[in-house]
């Protein structure tokens, strides 16, 4: 099994919700609101800002930093 497979496994039912939607967004744009994610995935803010960190933190086909504050946290995601 890779280090991504096995990485993968390990997230919550949720984080992959949510890894899964930035794998299929990410060619289309680069900055994510958390407050999107979760109307898009039917999550609060809250629960995506949440889950994110485990993703940031993983090793995945796509690179997650925390980039800004303001009205809902943004996510910088390049695949």
């Amino acid at each position: 099994m890779s280090a991504t497979a096995a990485a993968s496994q390990a997230l919550t039912p949720k984080q992959r919700r949510i890894l899964d939607y930035l794998r299929d967004h990410a060619d289309d744009r680069t900055y994510f609101k958390s407050r999107l994610i979760g109307d898009e995935l039917d999550l609060s803010a809250k629960e995506v800002g949440a889950n994110m960190p485990a993703i940031e933190a993983g090793e995945f086909d796509v690179d997650v930093e925390r980039w800004g504050y303001s009205s809902s946290t943004t996510w910088k995601v390049e695949a």
